[in-house]
């Protein structure tokens, strides 16, 4: 596979992943205000009870600030403020600038909400206050008769005061109709954000416009070019050729590692960071291997095929990252630095595994989930898992053999047949989750 054929697969696998995450997001968004919000599009915290010795419960609400100017232009949020008296006085809720509501409250008794907090861990969430106490001695005048409120509602035993959010300086108020003492109600706060709902819908718009990108330019970079009849003859032969020496009982996979005795008794200690680059690069074409692996999970599907192009591509991955593997500590079976490549040859590790004809839509479905599951238990034991890292039994194992070669400069054959073995079987469940062969993995190390 070229290059400019691997750059295309990675750069429209990052555009598809970051498709599937606007898509998420915006999506996201949509879907619980649908599911949150009421019949007038807000979506309403948990209500909470008053029960106040005092002429008013005052809540302050600051907007803005230096952000003033993105407030008033690009949020306009929406707050709806629903009190119900528990008792059978009327009540009253208004928002106002705060210096008026403070002149009009001087010297009246009063509490005022420092902030939400959350009740006690075990119970159900409820949004409970904490209050401040002003003490005073002044009776105030029924806030109806007030001219200062900038929205206020009244006259019922069950309010709720609908406001556009400003920026600004305000205070929220809790009263009784007539102005007398002592508040009982249960208060419930909504938001509504229309400007939100706005955004989240373009977002969820361009995560679908990248989606159909990324696989679009996955298409086209896997996508076999146009061969002449004697390519098509080759092709045919290639397809239908016996699996590559090494494959033993015939297993579609051959994975190649060539024993070397000698080894640098101190290279291995220094290997995690002579492989950063090696990583980084992989982290990348493995996003592309997800990508084309659900690319290609849907045309075995429909068609019974393993695109050619993505097939190519994802067996790349895989004998890059046993190289790196092979290399660092999958098995520090060699000195030589892995090339950065996705072809094979050239290397002393190298993984082969032949395109299939045919294979199974019934299995598509069950294989890489439901049938690998035991293979899945002894591979986390073996690698700790799976995939383009490394861990349990196996890197003990190449841990030991660096220790060794510590001291001797020689890597001992029978345990480097066992961590190739473990790295075999580990890559045998990989092909086969990844969809390139039917045949099911066998519960062995060799060849």
């Amino acid at each position: 596979m070229s290059t400019g054929r691997v750059i295309g697969i990675v750069i429209g696998s990052l555009v598809l992943l970051a498709g599937l995450g606007l898509a998420l997001g915006g999506g996201g968004v949509l879907i619980a205000d649908r599911v949150l919000a009421d019949q007038d599009g807000y979506v309403t915290f948990h209500t909470t009870t008053i029960n106040q010795d005092a002429y008013a419960v005052l809540a302050p609400v600051r907007i803005g600030g230096a952000g003033g100017f993105w407030w008033r232009h690009a949020v306009m949020l929406h707050v709806e403020v629903t009190a119900r008296g528990t008792d059978a006085r009327p009540l009253f809720v208004a928002i106002a600038d705060r210096v008026d509501v403070e002149k009009y409250l001087s010297g009246v008794s009063i509490v005022e909400v420092a902030r939400p907090s959350a009740v006690a861990a075990g119970k159900p969430r409820r949004m409970a206050l904490e209050y401040r106490e002003s003490p005073g001695t002044t009776i105030p005048a029924a806030p109806t008769t007030q001219t200062f409120w900038m929205q206020a509602s009244s006259g019922a035993q069950s309010e709720t005061l609908d406001w556009r959010i400003e920026p600004g300086n305000y205070a929220l108020v809790l009263m009784n109709a007539d102005g007398s003492r002592s508040i009982h109600a249960t208060a419930s706060v909504g938001i509504k954000a229309p400007v939100v709902l706005t955004i989240a819908a373009a977002v969820l718009g361009v995560g679908a416009f990248l989606l159909a990108l990324g696989v679009l330019i996955i298409v086209f970079a896997a996508r076999r070019g146009s061969i002449g009849p004697a390519a098509e003859s080759k092709s045919a032969n290639a397809e239908t050729a016996s699996p590559p020496t090494g494959s033993g009982t015939g297993y579609p996979l051959a994975l190649r590692a060539e024993y070397c005795e000698s080894l640098s008794p101190v290279l291995w200690l220094v290997k995690w960071f002579l492989l950063i680059p090696h990583y980084i690069v992989l982290g990348f074409l493995w996003a592309g291997f997800v990508c084309s692996w659900v690319l290609s999970l849907v045309a075995i599907l429909f068609t019974g095929r393993y695109p050619k192009g993505l097939f190519e591509y994802n067996v790349g991955v895989l004998r890059w990252t046993w190289r790196v593997g092979f290399y660092g500590y999958q098995a520090l079976g060699t000195d030589q630095y892995p090339p950065f490549t996705l072809r094979s040859g050239g290397y002393p590790a190298d993984l082969e595994v032949p395109y299939p004809k045919k294979l199974s839509r019934r299995l598509a479905l069950v294989k890489w989930w439901l049938l690998a599951i035991p293979h899945y238990l002894i591979v986390g034991i073996l690698l700790g898992g799976i995939g383009p890292h490394v861990g349990g039994l196996v890197l003990l194992l190449t841990l030991f053999a660096g220790v060794v070669l510590l001291f001797s400069s020689r890597y001992p054959r029978d345990l480097f047949q066992i961590t190739v073995g473990a790295n075999r079987w580990a890559f045998r469940v990989l092909a086969y989750v990844g969809l390139m062969t039917d045949e099911y993995p066998p519960f062995r190390f060799e060849s």
